[in-house]
């Protein structure tokens, strides 16, 4: 379902004065729209076919910092420009915007050419690939964040030492707690709704102050898409009202964890459920036990792009509902990857490995790359493991750091055939610095620990 304005639309809505405002934003490495804000007049007399932003934008970190040592960008070469060329079936309203409307770009070179190594360009191609095999990916995320009473502005000023959640208790499924929380939720299912995103519900989750929040799935481009823009619309909204998010995967080693589980299926061209079979005692699909084999086959390797921090890694924690070991099993969710639906259409495969912190289009990307090297080449799937996978020794674990994941995405020859050695030596780069950034640094709990002990 792409966005709910088309241009046409947008240039009534401008010359009636309600729209002023026009957001053209990218997605960058880290998940996060960056761009510009045009004058709506200026957008729509011509200023959609094409703008520019600096390169460094595919070649900074979290904190924008100039990272030395990539191909694509870099002091050498000048930190030239990238065209930002805006998908018009992606604009939409932003309804908690006063008079703002919002277009995702496609990041290009100066010949028209998609940058390989953007997000949006490394998913569009696995979709292209699949497509070509006759089959349309379908995808789902959900997305868990934690709600603090605490404003940005105060967590700026030194607050991070006095995190407040919004609420006192575990509110997993909690009507009466969540309605507390009412004021900051219903206007984001409202705004998304209003943004043309088919929000279906939102919950809370597995701790103080942890929510969820649902939407539709749909084609995978559209599902990242609308992905980062519930993300947006959170951190906006939460804004607004005095309050912060986070999207950490794991903001305090005591709770719960943040994740973004990905539900994947694959339809036919003519929309017929690839993955059911209701011969099979799961209702599964030889099609699809082959792309779940090709994404157990390479979930080591594929990890990174699911879990790019370190703090990722943190969140891999026996009984906190987030996985250790990389295996399939039915309804599951002590399992990397769960089978849902069973013996129905519906019929999926809920990846359960990906945090909050996730970057949608890699994530997805990612997994299709693995999904579909299994159909190329007929792999068998191993078989169910049941029970608590937990306590089960011997089978194949979740890469315990993001150190051993990069090496894993560094010598993994499905991801370079897949995407192209460019792409991942580029994102190889990004988590060796991040582990290089995070090495250097003295933490609280060092501080704590060694201070007067050592």
């Amino acid at each position: 379902m792409p966005g709910n304005l088309s241009l046409d639309a947008l240039k009534e809505a401008v010359a009636r004065g309600d729209i002023d405002t026009v957001l053209v934003a990218s997605v960058d490495m880290q998940g996060r729209l960056m761009g510009k804000r045009f004058h709506a007049g200026f957008f729509v007399e011509g200023g959609w076919k094409e703008t520019h932003c600096c390169n460094y934008l595919l070649a900074v970190d979290m904190e924008m910092t100039t990272v030395p040592g990539y191909k694509s960008a870099g002091w050498e070469q000048g930190y030239g420009d990238y065209a930002m060329r805006p998908d018009l079936a992606t604009m939409r309203r932003l309804p908690w915007l006063p008079g703002t409307a919002l277009v995702l770009a496609d990041l290009l070179d100066h010949h028209g050419h998609d940058i390989p190594i953007s997000p949006r360009a490394v998913l569009k191609r696995q979709v292209a690939r699949a497509r070509a095999l006759g089959l349309a990916p379908m995808m789902a995320t959900e997305l868990e964040f934690y709600i603090f009473e605490n404003s940005y502005e105060n967590l700026r000023d030194g607050g991070l030492r006095d995190l407040r959640p919004i609420s006192g208790y575990n509110e997993d499924y909690h009507i009466f707690q969540t309605t507390k929380e009412e004021s900051l939720m219903r206007d984001v299912r409202n705004g998304l709704y209003g943004a043309g995103i088919p929000v279906e519900n939102t919950k809370g989750e597995a701790d103080c102050g942890q929510h969820e929040v649902n939407y539709r799935y749909s084609d995978a481009l559209d599902t990242a898409d609308n992905h980062v823009v519930v993300k947006q619309c959170v951190k906006d909204i939460a804004h607004a009202k005095g309050k912060s998010v986070t999207f950490m995967a794991k903001y305090d080693h005591r709770k719960a964890g943040s994740s973004s589980h990905v539900h994947q299926s694959l339809w036919g061209l003519d929309g017929t459920a690839a993955f059911a079979d209701p011969s099979d005692p799961h209702g599964m699909s030889a099609l699809m036990k082959q792309f779940l084999a090709g994404q157990l086959a390479h979930a080591r390797d594929i990890t990174a792009f699911l879990a790019p921090y370190v703090n990722s890694y943190k969140r891999f924690t026996i009984g906190m509902f987030a996985p250790t070991k990389a295996v399939w099993s039915a309804d599951n969710r002590t399992a990397g990857f769960r089978v849902c639906g069973i013996g129905t259409k519906a019929v999926r495969v809920e990846c359960r490995i990906p945090g909050s912190d996730v970057n949608p289009y890699l994530a997805c990307a990612a997994l299709l790359a693995a999904g579909l090297d299994g159909i190329e080449r007929k792999l068998d799937l191993e078989p169910e493991m049941r029970g608590d996978m937990y306590s089960a020794q011997g089978i194949r674990e979740i890469p315990h750091t993001l150190r051993e994941a990069a090496d894993l995405l560094n010598g993994s020859a499905m991801l370079r055939a897949a995407f192209g050695d460019d792409v991942v030596d580029h994102y190889v780069h990004a988590a060796r610095w991040e582990i290089s950034e995070a090495d250097r640094v003295v933490t609280d709990f060092e501080l704590q620990r060694l201070l007067e002990r050592a």
